[in-house]
């Protein structure tokens, strides 16, 4: 091999050189420099990957640490109403002090099924031939933080026949 190199011409040695300097350069990119930079893309994309889930992380614990807080102060208000409460005879109660008990059509009581610690318990009732006044005041004794209830839904209308008496359905939730 020697000594073909030695009988090549000076430009075929030229050539020679600058086909095996391809051929190494070739192999370096092939096997060096295209791995490594392949290699960098994907932990650049990887790292992007973490980021974003380590941002859905700190944003779901902010959540979680936001509804344990509101549980707690659920917990401290259902541990500090009568043993005794029903939603039933809290809603018939105020609207006794609202003036509205003979305008109640009827009051179906429901149970949803337990989720969690807690049961939804709610009432859905109909009240006929009431003011816009009477239906405010009856909806501020009602919505009670301090008991835990609130209103879930409301329906409102104008009463046939009596355009200044409304007709309005009313659900009413609380947790057991």
């Amino acid at each position: 091999m020697i000594n073909l190199w030695i009988k090549l011409t000076r430009r075929e040695k030229y050539y020679v050189s600058v086909g095996v300097a391809l051929v190494i350069a070739f192999l370096f990119f092939q096997f060096v420099m295209f791995p490594f930079l392949g290699a960098k893309g994907k932990i650049k994309r990887s790292i992007q990957a973490k980021e974003k889930t380590l941002k859905e992380i700190l944003s779901l614990s902010s959540e979680y640490r936001t509804l344990k807080a509101g549980s707690r102060d659920i917990q401290k208000a259902l541990a500090g109403r009568p043993k005794s409460f029903t939603l039933f005879s809290f809603l018939e109660k105020q609207a006794g002090r609202a003036r509205i008990k003979p305008n109640i059509k009827y009051m179906r009581p429901s149970t949803s099924p337990s989720t969690g610690p807690y049961s939804e318990s709610s009432v859905e009732m109909k009240l006929e031939k009431i003011t816009l006044k009477q239906l405010v005041e009856y909806l501020y004794l009602v919505e009670s933080p301090k008991h835990v209830v609130k209103i879930k839904r409301i329906s409102v209308k104008q009463s046939k026949g009596s355009p200044e008496y409304l007709t309005a359905l009313v659900q009413v939730i609380t947790y057991k």
